[in-house]
């Protein structure tokens, strides 16, 4: 209970920096009111939405490699679930075959990231993410 306490923080943290982050297009995750589920996520998990959640930042898939090769404490790994803080970036991996059209009719953009919040310091995570953020913007 006290990881998954600590997992839950973590994200709802990450998750509010992103929201407001401008080279963020939108966040996926279930106890935010936008999410589609928001309400039977509140009914159904009342300790939280986990650490494993999507969000889409501006740009295009160059961006999206920009913004994974640039962090430094998140690892870039496909697994979740992990003490430590994983990245996946489907446009260049899982999916880099899918063209754009396609990756959008299955609901995932060019920009699309998965992560899965681990146990590190939320300081040091939210750091991380902001300066790969603004390398991903660079020439987006």
């Amino acid at each position: 209970a006290l990881r998954m306490d600590k997992h839950v923080a973590n994200t709802r943290k990450v998750v509010e920096f992103l929201v407001a982050h401008d080279a963020v297009e939108s966040v996926s995750y279930p106890e935010l009111e936008s999410h589609p589920d928001h309400a039977l996520a509140q009914t159904l998990l009342p300790k939280g939405c986990g650490a494993v959640f999507s969000f889409n930042i501006k740009g295009s898939r160059t961006a999206g490699r920009r913004f994974v090769e640039s962090l430094q404490v998140f690892s870039h790994l496909a697994n979740v679930g992990d003490a430590k803080s994983l990245v996946i970036h489907p446009a260049s991996t899982t999916h880099f075959r899918v063209p754009a059209d396609q990756l959008a009719a299955s609901g995932l953009t060019e920009g699309t990231m998965r992560l899965s919040v681990g146990l590190e310091d939320v300081g040091d995570l939210i750091e991380d993410l902001g300066r790969a953020l603004k390398a991903a913007q660079k020439g987006a």
